[in-house]
């Protein structure tokens, strides 16, 4: 098995932080708007700033919860992530002890290797994404790019060197086992000799623990890296495991972990709202949901179980965090036995197709350098990183397996690592106008906050303008509309409280208008042009004067629910009438009547969080972003088909039909479903996954998923605009690619939307002809959420459109229903 490289730790924004917790030693992670770093856990561990681990405290021996007198400081952190090939700091039975009263250093120094000083670390041999505990980040395709991040999500520069062979690593400090201990075992060692430190009754048991672990040392060195070990296949791992729960007994569990999410308007503009979305079966409290919805301030939970935890922001729920609890007296770093996944009925075994998913895209999401990185003129090679650490599974017989490396077992999982191809050819029929993309990731010199807005011309497939207004700071602007007369560009800071209004031709700001926390998506009603946005961190769906010049309404979205219901992406009728909101924390969809205020519910799937309408506006569409589903709701009479080609009320289209959660897919299938929208002439639904990297292709006259298309990593915004001469181009963003999919759903015009394809793909990043407020300095391109196509060519508004671009619009893209 090749040997894998060190670790290299950087320290976080603060020294009080405890990256490590063991009882009530507390992991702590700070939510800040920082690229990466939106979980800040004080550590960046394996590229991620948004990963910490812990340890499952044992009482009544010298593996007890130690006193620890102060913060943890940066100096205290050596033997955390030292590498997996080194020792344990401190030595035999100090390790666990006076690894934890002393800093952390040997606490998992054990387990992920640990000397008193890291070693440079060369570059994986092969790379994906997952979460768990220590090292680091190596060469990807973006490795010629700085991060200028470095606090927040600090990378040691890439190197080009493979990893090495056995034979070349380094000799383990204090290494219990005379070997680089790639396993993980010396953690379990020292433990081991920690409890017979404490009890000499145990002696005996812990001398047989010893000799057992340097015998599955010798077994387990020679296994393929990449492939799971089921431990059961090993008799001495079964000895093993006897001589272990009979050392236990003298170690009983203490008291659980804690972790403190700390929510500082210093760090992050807006409100936060972290909650749970992976846990150990049995633990207390998931999903950790509080009522009172995104704070400021402090909130505290306790972690029960030991396994995998990971949190997202109920409000933007691509900001992940994870903690991995581990007991010092099993191998690798235990996944638990059985995890619970938010919105999903039953708990799944930890080595699940859907827990692997899961972790990749983790570490594709927290580590800037796992994003992917198209170029216009050449393939590129994209490998992203993840932890080569040992991890402990189960199946589904309820059978422990050993990971031996899980970044060589993801790459061959993944196939890590890809080719992104040169995105060198454009679709052969032009669109018509101009295209917005939110560009969030983007980062500038003039402005401390992230973000642009990134306009296509879609008529000669060039990038335009970049509008990243530094003058007012413009924090993560996610979605955008425009008035009747194309003279404003509508934006929501996301991040922040404030819906900004942009000249539309020269990009110049006009106005901000305070509208509320975290405002997240905008539309206009085609009957009034006022402007509808979605108060997403708070209650509230707001009505603004046309023009963006001041807030006339405000509409609850449950009044007497007794939840911050924290509703997303809404959508208008053509009309203007009923606006339809995804509440994502009460599970329905909020109707809105628009002329007296009033509201109904209607439920719908896990997490809803976003909307959209039939042409005439007598369905409306909601994505379940952890019910991996598709809701149809009913606006008047029954219009939603079930499976058996009836109509009902409402119905749901399972985008997990071919998948096994288990197993994996096989055929189409969409996970963490987000922007849904429905072609203008009412042919075609495309749903973007972001865990599936698909476009799901639904007929919405019989509700029925056609096929699944292709697009990138964090695969999050869809719009459709005209196309030249007929019919419509659906724009797909990405929030970790810098590129942008064209899908046409019906090529040849005959109604038929099996065929449809992927007309081309364009890179966002800009040239020196593109127009642009600012000096762009980090992740070109990258980021992209709300598409705004303008003409606007859905029914309600393409009837409206403006003298100078109507005249490139036909007959049926101006009236697309008759």
């Amino acid at each position: 098995m090749a040997a894998v490289g060190a670790t290299t730790t950087t320290a976080g924004p603060a020294a009080a932080q405890q990256p490590v917790g063991a009882g009530p030693v507390p992991i702590r992670f700070d939510l800040t708007d920082k690229n990466g770093a939106w979980f800040d856990s004080g550590l960046n561990l394996f590229g991620s700033s948004s990963l910490a681990i812990a340890v499952l405290p044992r009482l009544g021996t010298d593996v007890a919860v130690p006193g620890i007198g102060g913060p943890l400081l940066p100096e205290d952190l050596g033997g955390l992530v030292d590498g997996v090939t080194g020792g344990v700091s401190g030595g035999a039975a100090e390790g666990l002890v006076e690894g934890l009263t002393d800093g952390v250093g040997g606490i998992v120094g054990g387990l992920l290797g640990g000397g008193d000083q890291p070693a440079a670390a060369p570059a994986p041999a092969s790379t994906p994404a997952a979460p768990s505990t220590s090292a680091t980040p190596s060469a990807t395709a973006d490795e010629d790019e700085e991060d200028e991040e470095a606090s927040a999500t600090p990378t040691p520069a890439p190197a080009a060197a493979p990893a090495p062979a056995p034979a070349a690593a380094p000799e383990p400090s204090g290494g219990l086992l005379g070997l680089g201990d790639v396993l993980g075992l010396e953690q379990t060692l020292s433990a081991v000799q920690g409890i017979a430190a404490a009890k000499p009754e145990a002696a005996g048991l812990a001398l047989e623990a010893e000799s057992l672990l340097g015998e599955l040392a010798g077994i387990v060195e020679a296994l393929p890296a990449d492939a799971p070990v089921n431990l059961v296949d090993l008799p001495v791992w079964v000895n093993l495991q006897g001589v272990l729960d009979s050392l236990a007994e003298f170690a009983v569990v203490g008291p659980p972990v804690t972790v403190t999410f700390n929510v500082d308007p210093a760090k992050s503009e807006g409100i936060r709202n972290p909650i749970g979305l992976i846990a150990p079966e049995g633990a207390e409290d998931f999903p950790y949901v509080d009522p009172k919805g995104a704070f400021f301030g402090e909130k505290t939970i306790q972690l029960t179980e030991p396994g995998l935890y990971a949190f997202a922001d109920s409000v933007a729920p691509y900001m992940l965090g994870a903690v991995v609890v581990d007991d010092p007296l099993t191998l690798g770093l235990d996944f638990g036995k059985k995890l619970l996944v938010n919105g999903q009925d039953a708990a799944v075994p930890s080595n699940a197709d859907i827990i692997q998913r899961l972790v990749n895209a983790f570490f594709v999401i927290t580590n800037p350098n796992n994003w992917q990185r198209f170029s216009e003129t050449e393939d590129v090679a994209w490998n992203p990183f993840q932890p080569p650490a040992p991890i402990l599974q189960w199946d589904g017989a309820g059978n422990p397996v050993l990971i031996p490396n899980l970044d060589a077992y993801f790459d061959q999982k993944f196939s890590y690592p890809r080719t992104l191809p040169a995105l060198n050819e454009k679709p052969d029929v032009p669109g018509v106008g101009e295209v917005w993309i939110a560009t969030q990731m983007e980062d500038f010199a003039g402005k401390e906050k992230h973000g642009s807005i990134t306009k296509i011309d879609v008529e000669s497939w060039t990038i335009d303008r970049k509008i990243a207004a530094p003058g007012i700071d413009m924090n993560n602007p996610h979605n955008m509309w425009t008035d009747k007369d194309y003279r404003f560009l509508y934006a929501n800071e996301w991040f922040d409280n404030e819906t900004d209004v942009f000249d539309l031709q020269t990009g110049e700001t006009v106005r901000q208008v305070e509208v509320g926390p975290n405002p997240a998506h905008v539309m206009t009603r085609p009957d009034t042009d006022h402007l509808v946005v979605g108060i997403n961190a708070g209650t509230d769906i707001v009505e603004l004067a046309p023009g963006g010049t001041e807030v006339t309404r405000r509409i609850h979205t449950d009044p007497d629910g007794g939840i911050t219901p924290h509703p997303h992406a809404h959508w208008t009728s053509h009309d203007g009438k009923t606006v339809v909101a995804p509440n994502t924390l009460t599970d329905d969809a909020v109707i809105i009547d628009m002329e007296s205020g009033t509201i109904k519910h209607d439920p719908v799937g896990a997490f809803p969080i976003a909307t959209s309408m039939t042409p005439d506006s007598k369905k409306a569409y909601v994505s379940n972003f952890l019910g991996m589903s598709v809701s149809c709701v009913s606006l008047a009479e029954d219009a939603c088909r079930t499976s058996d080609g009836a109509v009902a009320h409402s119905s749901t289209i399972d985008l997990w039909e071919n998948y096994d959660p288990q197993t994996g897919p096989t055929g189409p299938w969409g996970g963490l479903t987000i922007q849904l929208p429905v072609s203008p002439d009412g042919k075609a639904l495309l749903a973007a996954n972001t865990l599936s990297q698909t476009v799901s292709v639904i007929d919405p006259r019989t509700d029925e998923v056609i096929k699944d298309l292709p697009c990138n990593a964090g695969c999050h915004g869809a719009n459709f605009g005209a196309k030249k001469g007929g019919g419509y181009y659906a724009y797909i963003s990405n929030k970790f690619s810098n590129a942008v999919q064209v899908i046409d759903v019906d090529p040849n015009g005959d109604g038929d939307i099996s065929d449809a394809a992927v007309a081309g793909q364009l890179v966002l990043d800009g040239t020196a002809d593109t127009a642009i407020d600012d000096e762009l300095v980090a992740h070109a391109g990258v980021g992209g959420q709300g598409v705004l196509p303008i003409p606007l060519v859905y029914n309600g508004w393409s009837q409206q459109v403006p003298a100078g671009w109507r005249e490139d619009l036909t007959p049926e893209q101006l009236n697309p229903i008759g």
